[in-house]
C-alpha cells in the first residue's frame, strides 16, 4: 500500500505550485515605521487605493517564502500534522490573494480589504500551532538534543519574524479604516511608556496574585509625560513578559519572606533608543543558562494545556496563554527588532536579573525581513 504524501506537489494544483516557486525567489520589500506612519498620515482614498495595492503585491511574496520554507523544513518537522496545517492555511491565503483580480478602485479596495481581515482572522493562532508541532518534534528527539538543533530556532526566528511582519501591515491597512484619536492605523503619536508600563504591570502582577495569591511590587521610574510614536500592542506584550519573568523569579526566592524586594522600572529617553530597564532581585541565571533563555520550548510549562486549549479553539495569542510556553522572550525580542529595537537580558547570579529594551526612537529601520 503507497503511503499517501503531503508534499505540496501532490496536494497542489501544478500552476499554483510554480506560481508559488516564482513568488519565492522574488524580493520582499521593507518597510519603516516612519514610512508607515507617513503614508498613513492622510488615509485618503487615493492612499488606500495606494496601500491595497502594495498588500496585493507584496503579501503572495512573503507568504510564499514562507511555504517554500514550511515543505523543506529539517528532521521531519515539514511532516509534522500541526506544521502541515500552517502551510495549508498559508497557500489558502496565498491562492486567494493571487485570484484577486487588480485594483481600480474603492469599490475594489473595500472587497480587498473584506479578504484581508478574513486572512487576518485566519492566521490568529498561527503561533500555537507551530509550537504544537514543534513541541512533537522535541518529544521525538528529547529536550537535550532538541536543543541542539539551531536550525530550528533560526527558522522559528525568521518564520515569526516574518508574521509580526505580514500582521503589522495587514492590520495597519485594515486599521487604517478606522480612525482613533492619535492613532495612525496601529500606531499610536503619543505612546506614553510609564502608562504602558503601568498596565503591563497591572496584568502581570493580576496573574501572579493568581497563581501565588501575592505579588511583589513594581516600581517605576521614569517622566510620566514623556510620549512617542510606536505600537503600543508590542510594547504591552514585552513589558508584561519581562515584569513577570521578574515577579516569578522574585516570588520563588523569597516565597516565605511578607516583604519582597521589588521589581524595579526605569525608562529613559536617549537620542537614538527609549531604553526600558527592568531589574529584579530574584537571584539571576547561571551563565552558562543565558544563551538557552533565547531558545524557544525552554519553559517547563506543560505544552498538554496548549493542545487542550487549541482542541477547545478559544484564542490562544494573548501573550499571557504563550508565555508559560517558552515563547515569550524569544519572541519578545523579536517585537524589540521588528521596528529597529533590541531586548538584552544581563544577570548576576545569585542576585537577580536585569533586562534592558530598546526601542528606537528614530523609527526609520527597514523591518528585518528573514
Amino acid at each position: 500500500r503507497k503511503m499517501s504524501s503531503n508534499r505540496l506537489a501532490d496536494t497542489v494544483p501544478r500552476n499554483v505550485l510554480d506560481d508559488i516557486y516564482r513568488c519565492s525567489f522574488k524580493r520582499q520589500t521593507g518597510v519603516s515605521l516612519k514610512y508607515i506612519i507617513d503614508f498613513g498620515q492622510y488615509p485618503i482614498e487615493r492612499q488606500m487605493i495606494v496601500s491595497a495595492r502594495f498588500l496585493h503585491k507584496e503579501l503572495p511574496v512573503r507568504l510564499a517564502h514562507r511555504v517554500a520554507e514550511l515543505e523543506n523544513l529539517p528532521h521531519g518537522l515539514s511532516e509534522k500534522k500541526r506544521v502541515l496545517k500552517v502551510r495549508d492555511m498559508y497557500v489558502e491565503s496565498f491562492k486567494e490573494l493571487r485570484e484577486f483580480p487588480a485594483i481600480h478602485d474603492m469599490v475594489d479596495e473595500v472587497k480587498f480589504t473584506t479578504l484581508l481581515s478574513k486572512i487576518y482572522e485566519r492566521h490568529a493562532n498561527v503561533v500555537p500551532l507551530l509550537a504544537l508541532g514543534v513541541a512533537e518534534l522535541k518529544k521525538d528527539f528529547g529536550t537535550t538534543a532538541f536543543r541542539d538543533l539551531p536550525e530550528i530556532h533560526q527558522f522559528l526566528d525568521g518564520f515569526y519574524m516574518s508574521r509580526i511582519g505580514i500582521r503589522m501591515l495587514v492590520g495597519q491597512h485594515i486599521a487604517l479604516k478606522t480612525q482613533a484619536e492619535d492613532y495612525i492605523g496601529l500606531i499610536n503619536i503619543k505612546v506614553r511608556p510609564c502608562v504602558v508600563a503601568q498596565h503591563a504591570i497591572d496584568d502581570a502582577r493580576e496573574m501572579c496574585l493568581r497563581l501565588y495569591g501575592s505579588a511583589p511590587e513594581v516600581k517605576v521610574y521614569g517622566d510620566n509625560d514623556f510620549s512617542m510614536a510606536y505600537v503600543p500592542g508590542h510594547l504591552h506584550q514585552m513589558l508584561f513578559e519581562l515584569v513577570k519573568n521578574s515577579l516569578r523569579a522574585v516570588q520563588d526566592r523569597f516565597e516565605d519572606d511578607p516583604d519582597p524586594p521589588p521589581i524595579r522600572v526605569i525608562i529613559a529617553q536617549g537620542g537614538e533608543d527609549v531604553t526600558i530597564k527592568v531589574s529584579d532581585e530574584g537571584g539571576g541565571i547561571p551563565r552558562s543558562g543565558l544563551p538557552r533563555i533565547w531558545t524557544y520550548m525552554y519553559s517547563t510549562a506543560k505544552i498538554s494545556i496548549l493542545d487542550a486549549q487549541l482542541a477547545d479553539g478559544c484564542e490562544l495569542n494573548t501573550p499571557a496563554v504563550l508565555a508559560g510556553y517558552g515563547y515569550g522572550l524569544p519572541l519578545s525580542r523579536l517585537y524589540a527588532r521588528y521596528f529597529g529595537g533590541d531586548l538584552q537580558i544581563i544577570s548576576m547570579e545569585g542576585y537577580g536579573t536585569d533586562a534592558y529594551l530598546h526601542i528606537s526612537r528614530l523609527g526609520n529601520v527597514q523591518e528585518p525581513l528573514p
